[in-house]
């Protein structure tokens, strides 16, 4: 085990992305900021994040919730 200190942070996120993220920390049982650590980590490092069997209940829950965008959006999204 790694002892690390955690920020609380007011990370603004994109609605529909949100709830993907927050349906698969619940499927996974961890909390959301440690799922979110765990994907920017295996991104710092260029390493995919998730299992075959993880992306696929992450494309049901993006039909759930209706997330479309893609990592194309990224940094093309203006906010209303």
């Amino acid at each position: 085990m790694v002892t690390v200190q955690r920020v609380q942070t007011g990370l603004r996120v994109e609605k529909n992305l949100l709830k993907v993220l927050k349906g698969l920390a619940e499927y996974l049982d961890m909390p959301l900021g440690e799922l979110v650590e765990g994907i920017a980590l295996h991104a710092f490092e260029g390493k995919a994040p998730f299992s075959p069997e993880i992306l696929s209940k992450i494309k049901q829950l993006r039909d759930v919730y209706g997330l479309s965008l893609t990592a194309a959006d990224g940094h093309a999204l203006e906010e209303k």
